[in-house]
């Protein structure tokens, strides 16, 4: 008998994803074989959740809190995330601004739902997280890409925003993620305050993507932990904005699932709106989980950070050993994103390419997982993302690896001729 299968939407069809989770898949799939794999492909944190998260946990479950609670969040949690980051970073929020959600993506979805009609322009730096450009096409928005430099130190072009902002008709959002992912540069105070200056008092929307607030790093000061600077706290700016916060990398809390937005009291009842008919809720096991974090963890926290860093200057160190490799420090963030064109142009290769010929073809018996920089967008060609999130030896194993893998070209030959989709162009 003919079946007939309903027909996806466009959108569906042409959906992007977060480019780590399908590596992460593929290197789960070769370990599962026996091989060896480094992991370096995704931002997951191998420390363990922070101790009184884990208690209050505990605590949630033997007192039954497994039912239902309102949508934007536990009161008493949004009482101490408002706190916290007034404490913190200076912004002026209240419990009114805070709204709960599973980690800090999905208020990339809220975000545009909030904001974005079809045909709307929206400025994105590249490289970009991937998840920004499909949840600004799902609103039928476009976004007009900015690319962040090497030799800027991937800091925000401001004189890009101005222009956008007074020159693109439909102007209506711009996307900022500092500490920035994946190239792990930091939009400084005095950065933040001109882009405040430009957008306030327009129709512009931000969106502050600012899952590595805990992971700043001070090659000055008598502590490598710096200080996060936001661009919620700028005057007026809680108002137009909508900082997305995340547990998984501050607390490695990456599978509870808990994050929070902090904006205007009018944006969070819309989000809580869109919650409700859609997620319904938290869990509130999580949320106490979260809160206790927040309590009681910032010293647990911050040695963690410590240890960070030293992966990252670890790594950094260890490339800057190679040939045809230039990578800046990151000033923030525990990602590494050295940039490997000569490499490819001499190996005829993507950097894409090049990552997963790390991971497939380089050897039998053991690979390193990474990510090519053109999973963040076309300006991250030439460059690779290595996450710090092994052990130390392992970072350095995976160093000597790369060193020797690219060696083989005979094997770069192979895997280009069994893959040709990852030949350069």
């Amino acid at each position: 008998m003919d079946r007939t299968v309903p027909s996806l939407s466009s959108f569906a069809r042409g959906l992007t994803t977060e480019t780590a989770f399908d590596v992460l898949a593929v290197a789960r799939k070769l370990m599962t074989s026996g091989k060896d794999v480094i992991a370096l492909q995704i931002g997951d944190s191998p420390f363990p959740t922070t101790a009184s998260a884990l208690k209050a946990a505990h605590a949630a479950i033997d007192a039954g809190l497994t039912r239902y609670c309102p949508s934007a969040g536990l009161p008493e949690f949004r009482e101490t995330i408002a706190a916290t980051v007034k404490k913190e970073f200076g912004v002026p929020a209240t419990a009114d601004n805070v709204v709960v959600g599973p980690g800090a993506k999905v208020f990339e979805t809220y975000f545009c739902e909030a904001f974005l009609e079809p045909g709307d322009a929206v400025l994105v730096f590249q490289p970009a997280f991937p998840t920004f450009e499909p949840n600004i096409i799902r609103r039928g928005a476009k976004p007009v890409y900015v690319p962040l430099k090497q030799e800027n130190q991937f800091r925000p072009d401001l004189g890009a925003i101005e222009k956008f902002v007074k020159s693109e008709p439909r102007a209506r959002a711009l996307f900022l993620n500092f500490p920035h992912n994946p190239t792990g540069g930091v939009a400084t105070a005095d950065d933040l305050k001109a882009i405040a200056n430009i957008v306030r008092g327009t129709n512009i929307a931000v969106f502050s993507d600012e899952p590595y607030c805990h992971m700043v790093w001070n090659a000055a000061g008598p502590s490598v932990l710096g200080k996060h600077h936001s661009i919620l706290a700028e005057p007026g700016m809680l108002e137009q904005c909508v900082g997305a916060y995340t547990f998984s990398k501050s607390y490695s809390m990456s599978g509870w699932r808990c994050g929070y937005m902090v904006t205007s009291a009018a944006t969070a009842q819309v989000v809580s709106k869109m919650i409700n008919t859609s997620l319904s809720c938290v869990p509130p096991i999580v949320q106490m989980a979260g809160k206790a974090a927040l309590e009681h963890d910032a010293a647990e926290r911050d040695d963690v950070m410590v240890k960070f860093h030293a992966k990252v200057v670890l790594l950094v160190n260890e490339l800057r050993k190679l040939p045809d490799v230039t990578v800046l420090m990151p000033e923030g963030t525990f990602y590494v994103f050295p940039n490997v064109k000569p490499i490819c142009d001499r190996l005829g290769i993507t950097s894409h390419g090049l990552a997963m010929y790390l991971l497939e073809g380089a050897d039998d018996k053991r690979g390193v997982a990474c990510l090519g920089g053109e999973c963040f967008g076309a300006a991250g060609q030439g460059f690779l993302r290595f996450s710090c999130a092994e052990p130390d030896e392992r970072l350095v194993q995976a160093v000597q690896f790369f060193a020797d893998a690219i060696t083989r070209t005979e094997r770069v030959k192979a895997y280009l001729e069994a893959n040709p989709k990852y030949r350069a162009r």
